[in-house]
């Protein structure tokens, strides 16, 4: 059977750094952290992109900026711009849908690296139907991983 392969946006590569006080933060950074925990373990597979890279070198934050580097060297697959123009088009389809443009580049970049799981903890996102892949926050995922271990 293969791995499970999941995509993280990066507000979830990012939420181990907010404000940690709200509970829901809380979780859903616990639940980030031991998601990374599976992908060092090789427990499950990590897809990232040229959008994550980049979302990242804008980070103001290079205590951030450098964590969430390095660990993108524990990634199975890398979608970087040679998958571009399949990208464009699903991105540029998803962005009539009223999704942000980065937004649409993340989920069309999961979907490119046959994810089965796109990881957000954006609330709009959160809302986008699609067919192609599982859109979840983290610990929904963790639920989501649970069943499919039974």
């Amino acid at each position: 059977m293969s791995k499970i392969r999941v995509y993280l946006d990066n507000c979830v590569y990012n939420r181990p750094f907010d404000d940690q006080t709200q509970i829901r933060i809380a979780l859903e950074a616990d639940a980030k952290r031991y998601i990374q925990r599976l992908v060092i373990e090789r427990k499950i597979e990590l897809a990232y992109s040229f959008v994550n890279r980049f979302e990242n070198s804008k980070s103001p934050y290079p205590h951030n900026q450098k964590s969430i580097a390095a660990f993108f060297v524990n990634a199975a697959v890398y979608i970087d711009h040679t998958h571009g123009i399949a990208v464009k088009h699903r991105a540029e389809e998803i962005m009539k849908t009223g999704i942000k443009t980065r937004d649409a580049y993340h989920i069309a970049c999961a979907i490119e690296s046959a994810s089965r799981y796109f990881i957000t903890v954006d609330k709009r996102v959160l809302k986008y139907p699609v067919q192609e892949i599982i859109i979840c926050n983290p610990v929904q995922f963790l639920d989501y991983l649970e069943g499919e271990q039974q």
